[in-house]
């Protein structure tokens, strides 16, 4: 079992454009401290947005 104080822990990214669509990924804690944003394809809206992390 993985600890809350893991070093990659998972991750949802939502989309900025409203849809409520996530990813789910990992991220290390040490190389991105702080909340991650990220350019994906989002495919309600069928275009690439930002996705922000949701903690």
């Amino acid at each position: 079992m993985a600890k809350s104080t893991d070093v990659r822990p998972i991750i949802k990214l939502r989309s900025t454009a409203g849809t409520g669509y996530t990813y789910v990924t990992r991220k290390n804690r040490r190389n991105d401290p702080d909340r991650m944003v990220l350019r994906k394809f989002d495919p309600v809206v069928r275009k690439h947005v930002d996705f922000r992390e949701e903690r």
